[in-house]
């Protein structure tokens, strides 16, 4: 798939298989992950794979958004550093970009991927922070749902909008 092409065709995918993504292909979707850019090259991510079927029991309960972790492969979640990040609240950046990242890998291997949203709702990041027992210091930003897609009816909508693009002033 052509890179200009994925961008464009990529849409969150909450419908899979049930199917099983080999380790190693989830291993290149968190590498793309770890090539975002970041301020200063500071990379203040860390990566938690879950393929627990538990553990995605658990976010269930606690996220209203995540359904489809019943039927999904994987699901990473996306946390940022405090003691990596370019300043205050560099790391949501650096790990959106890094989520994004992990949209794209996922589509251009052939694998459906959703963005659940932890940042900014409190009771999401109290809730990650327990049931990943992570140090104060580790900020859960986002979660994505990876699995096989059962595509059905892929809708691609035309979401250019010249009307929002300004030259050199307002």
């Amino acid at each position: 798939m052509e890179l200009y092409d994925g961008l464009l065709t990529r849409r969150s995918q909450r419908i899979y298989t049930g199917a099983l993504i080999p380790e190693e292909e989830i291993t290149k979707i968190i590498k793309a992950g770890m090539y975002a850019p970041s301020a200063k090259n500071a990379r203040p991510w860390h990566f938690i794979v879950i393929d627990d079927r538990d553990i995605m029991k658990e976010i269930m309960k606690v996220h209203p958004y995540s359904l489809m972790l019943a039927n999904t492969s994987h699901a990473v979640l996306v946390c940022g550093d405090e003691k990596l990040h370019n300043g205050e609240g560099y790391y949501k950046l650096d790990c959106s970009a890094a989520t994004q990242n992990i949209l794209l890998a996922a589509h251009g291997l052939g694998y459906g991927a959703v963005w659940l949203g932890i940042e900014p709702k409190e009771d999401r990041i109290n809730a990650m922070r327990v049931i990943f027992g992570l140090p104060d210091y580790i900020h859960p930003l986002s979660l994505v749902s990876i699995g096989v897609p059962d595509w059905k009816n892929v809708n691609l909508p035309d979401r250019f909008e010249p009307g929002k693009i300004r030259r050199n002033k307002w």
